[in-house]
């Protein structure tokens, strides 16, 4: 029997589109209240284009909220009811939804390329001249790609996908709102990459707070008795990312004022009324939402208590599309700080990386410079937290951890932290050598205190078990750690290869002189080389459960053969004559860097020893743990000769006189 509807299917959608015309009259008052749609005096798009922009770019957010939004309730929030269809439904109106989003972004590139170009809508040479310009500007290219990937996901959810299918689609439009954070008028600041991350915190944050409770909205008459822990879920995610949106929209707004005194213009003016917008929607949601759910569970799902949450939602929805819509406005109106900085033509490193020339490098500099890297910083510092809640977790409830353990986690993320963040990062940037360093902790010492963590015995003896067959974090660790492409990934020669292998490619290839370049380029070196070094320390040296652990003989001899190449590696940058990233080292001309291959070389030495002692620690823990084995063999053999009288022994003995009588009777004959 299917789970009875409790409010009209009419007020199913009427909190998004509420949100949608709220959030448009929104953006359109605040583009008059700011000036953005002025005619221009020299290439002016006109009118359409000038209006155009800034409204789609809120049905583009909104439509990208409702994709995820509706992923996330299919794929990690939902249980399916009886005979019921409703994980079909979210994955159809996903499909819609990730539709007007792509069509919505493929809009806005056309419309900005008018207002880049000045060429007006439809003119002599205007599609031509879009699509050049689509691939070549870095402001049309990253909504491009954003719009593309909304099409895919719209095609494979019309596909008809199940629980699994949409909870890997979540994810994915996740992912896909990142080229939108390199965008943004903050992001060509002086502090770039905090404008980026901060922008992809928000956007993320926001794109799932928002879309989370539009598609609860949309699909509440068909979530039944399980409303109540469906809320209860989205609840505690819809806190995440009211952290997240409020922080990093507080950090994007310091950087786009300049400070304080940005307040006072009409730019600042918006500012405020965003926060205003964001501490209501705190307040409201949190204690209301908290009532809502108790009723929901006192009542048994009654009619009442549904009812109160619609009314709950369609408010929410409505400051909700308030605060879309005056972001969308900013995004189109002029910061009272300017995006170029002075020091882009007088300082030639700023030029190459956007961060200004670090100073001369001494002993004491090693410890003091310090540089805030807010995505990996933030990423740090929530790892260290839901590590040590789980812990208390298990404390309350009577149960122990290690506190080794505990200490390994902790340690591993603070070193992350300043080589990311300290003098490793700051001056990694321009010396080979300082990179090598930073590259080395990363990708060798991090991963082994990290896997000697235990976080994911951690979270599966701490995180609750769903008993519905939805997907929560215990079970998706579960489900990635018993995977197939887990087991072939952690196989300590795959792993080996991988590691060694993309260790190579990396510094041979653009991705280098990219990684030095751009802020997506870094991002993804140092995400990729802590997770490979964390599947390698896995596979030699893990705690965890997952795939069969193979013997210790075994992985010593992996660990033998990597530590041969790892050093080849090392020796061949001590002794290379060719500046690796040609294009950019040669040019930064710093005083303090005499000769770059000199340089180079003495980053083959950092490669060569750095990499001997992760190396010695793990030999060491593989060595451990093989005594350990032999140890616990050898008490197991003590226990059963005493339960058999030595049987096996005896046997043995026996075995030998026979062989000592059977040769002495050939001797005789």
């Amino acid at each position: 029997m299917t789970d009875k509807p409790a409010a009209a299917p009419h007020s199913r959608p009427l909190a998004i589109a509420a949100a949608v015309v709220t959030g448009l009259a929104a953006c359109a008052v605040t583009l008059q209240f700011t000036g953005a749609t002025k005619p221009l005096q020299l290439l002016d798009p006109g009118a359409v284009v000038r209006w155009g922009i800034p409204l789609t770019t809120t049905v583009f957010q909104f439509a990208a909220a409702t994709t995820i939004g509706l992923l996330l309730l299919g794929g990690l929030l939902m249980p399916e009811g009886k005979r019921s269809a409703r994980r079909f439904r979210t994955g159809r109106y996903a499909g819609w939804a990730a539709l007007i989003w792509g069509l919505a972004g493929i809009a806005g590139v056309l419309l900005s390329y008018s207002d880049i170009s000045g060429v007006h809508l439809g003119a002599a040479g205007y599609w031509s001249g879009a699509w050049d310009s689509t691939w070549q500007l870095e402001l049309l290219r990253a909504p491009a790609i954003t719009a593309i990937a909304a099409l895919v996901i719209a095609a494979v959810a019309f596909a008809g996908v199940g629980r699994g299918g949409q909870a890997w689609l979540f994810f994915v439009s996740v992912v896909a709102l990142f080229p939108m954070a390199l965008i943004g008028h903050a992001a060509t600041s002086t502090d770039h990459d905090a404008a980026v991350n901060s922008l992809l915190f928000h956007l993320i944050g926001v794109a799932i707070w928002v879309g989370g409770l539009l598609a609860l909205t949309l699909m509440w008459s068909r979530l039944g008795k399980g409303a109540a822990d469906v809320i209860a879920r989205f609840s505690v995610i819809a806190t995440w990312c009211y952290v997240a949106v409020g922080l990093s929209g507080l950090l994007n707004a310091w950087i786009r004022l300049g400070g304080f005194g940005g307040l006072d213009s009409k730019y600042g003016v918006v500012i405020l009324a965003k926060i205003v917008a964001l501490l209501g929607l705190g307040v409201f949601g949190w204690f209301q939402r908290q009532r809502v759910v108790d009723r929901l569970r006192a009542d048994g799902g009654s009619t009442p208590a549904r009812s109160a949450f619609v009314r709950l939602a369609l408010v929410e929805a409505l400051v909700m599309g308030v605060a879309v819509g005056l972001g969308a406005a900013l995004s189109r109106s002029e910061p009272p700080v300017g995006g170029e900085s002075e020091l882009k033509t007088t300082d030639r490193v700023f030029s190459l990386t956007g961060y200004p020339t670090p100073p001369r490098p001494d002993l004491a500099r090693w410890f003091t410079q310090w540089s805030v890297e807010w995505l990996f910083t933030t990423l740090a510092v929530v790892a260290i937290g839901v590590y040590l809640h789980w812990v208390w977790r298990l404390h309350r409830r009577g149960d122990r951890w290690p506190i080794a353990r505990t200490i390994c986690w902790v340690a591993g993320w603070l070193v992350f932290l300043y080589l990311i963040d300290g003098a490793p990062a700051i001056y990694g940037r321009v010396m080979f050598s300082a990179h090598m360093l930073m590259h080395m902790g990363i990708a060798m010492f991090v991963p082994i205190l990290l896997v000697r963590g235990g976080v994911i015995t951690l979270a599966l003896r701490a995180l609750p078990r769903r008993h519905d067959g939805t997907l929560g974090l215990r079970e998706l660790i579960l489900a990635v750690v018993h995977s197939r492409v887990f087991a072939v990934f952690a196989n300590p020669i795959v792993a080996a290869v991988f590691m060694l292998g993309t260790l190579i490619g990396f510094y041979y290839s653009p991705w280098f002189d990219q990684s030095l370049t751009t802020h997506t380029g870094h991002v993804l070196m140092v995400v990729h080389f802590l997770l490979s070094g964390y599947v390698y320390a896995y596979s030699l040296v893990g705690i965890d459960p997952g795939p069969p652990r193979w013997s210790p003989p075994l992985r010593m001899l992996v660990l033998l053969v990597t530590i041969a190449f790892h050093a080849f590696f090392g020796v061949a940058l001590m002794t290379g004559t060719t500046l690796l990233a040609p294009d950019f080292f040669s040019v930064l001309d710093l005083s303090w860097v005499a000769d770059p291959i000199l340089d180079q070389q003495r980053g083959g030495t950092v490669t060569w020893g750095a990499g001997e002692l992760p190396s010695f620690v793990l030999a060491m823990l593989i060595a451990y743990e093989w005594y350990r084995q032999d140890e616990a063999e050898g008490r197991r053999a003590e226990r059963r000769a005493d339960r058999d009288g030595d049987a096996e022994l005896r046997a043995y003995n026996e075995y030998l006189s026979s062989r000592a009588r059977q040769g002495a009777g050939n001797k005789e004959d």
